[in-house]
């Protein structure tokens, strides 16, 4: 179940009214222990009077004599963007609670940006800073599977026909999630036992109680790392005891129906920022303030 943020939409645009406030909140959360330089992170920065939220570092191996000049959006992604951060947070928050995503256009009606174009960028930009950088492996009881995006070659338009051998347009993702506990999900080229077994190493801590997937020939190998039990759906098998993946394959029946519903359509080249923020959503479901957790990543 997802927690109540702690703000409403209406609320964060009380808070956040003009872009003093935002920039003092954006470098609160950027700098919680003091104003670091983004090129060198030494905290021996000076504030300039005149320009409020911005500060030179003189150290000598980042800006020397001249000093390196840099603001409170240098190097985050809201850097060289003429819209101002009261936006930029709207769209976070509504990002962030909208449980199966929210469509650039949607985005694009209710900022009113010129161009779609520019709704659909800053989206883009937000889902990279939702990317998990530094997890922990997975603990106690993890399902792995892996599904597909996408459909059929000959249903795309005739433009976008790859002609490809076997006629099909999906893409395979690979998913780990430990049950009441994250998920990690990537996309792959292949789905055969090299690449999902080396995910699984990846993502997987080798002490966790229980491993369970399918009956995919693929996983067979894992029993020799981890203790892997499997459910056969073939053979209308899906709950044996724990053993079952019912967790992951309800992430990606989330998945899915953003992607169908929301997005219609998602490309290979931009798959892998949409599952980081299926996955973030997720991760972040108990924590009231996941607003603040973005813009702290931005």
């Amino acid at each position: 179940m997802t927690t109540k943020p702690t703000m409403t939409l209406t609320q964060l645009t009380e808070r956040f009214s003009t872009e003093e406030t935002c920039k003092q909140f954006l470098q609160d959360q950027r700098w919680p222990n003091g104003v670091q330089c983004p090129r060198c992170y030494s905290a021996k920065v000076y504030a300039l009077k005149t320009r409020p939220f911005h500060w030179v570092c003189k150290n000598k191996d980042c800006g020397g004599r001249n000093g390196y000049r840099f603001s409170v959006i240098t190097k985050t992604i809201f850097e060289n963007t003429n819209y101002p951060l009261r936006t930029w947070f709207q769209v976070i928050y509504l990002m962030t609670q909208s449980k199966k995503g929210i469509s650039a256009l949607q985005i694009h009606r209710q900022i009113g940006s010129g161009d779609y174009r520019t709704a659909w960028y800053m989206c883009h930009r937000i889902r990279a800073a939702m990317k998990d950088a530094g997890f922990a492996k997975l603990l106690g009881e993890v399902e792995v599977d892996e599904t597909y995006i996408g459909g059929k070659d000959g249903n795309r338009h005739r433009s976008k026909k790859r002609h490809v051998s076997g006629g099909t347009a999906k893409l395979a993702v690979i998913g780990a999630i430990s049950r009441k506990g994250n998920v990690v999900c990537q996309m792959i080229e292949n789905a055969d036992s090299h690449t999902l077994n080396s995910f699984v190493r990846q993502t997987v801590n080798e002490n966790v109680s229980l491993v369970a997937t399918d009956e995919a020939p693929a996983y067979y190998r894992l029993g020799r790392t981890f203790p892997h039990a499997k459910v056969c759906h073939a053979k209308g098998e899906y709950v044996r005891g724990n053993v079952h993946t019912n967790n992951i394959e309800a992430f990606w029946s989330l998945l899915k129906r953003g992607v169908i519903g929301t997005f219609h359509n998602v490309s290979k080249e931009y798959l892998p920022l949409y599952l980081a923020e299926f996955s973030f959503r997720h991760n972040q479901r108990q924590n009231r303030d996941i607003f603040t957790e973005v813009v702290a990543g931005c």
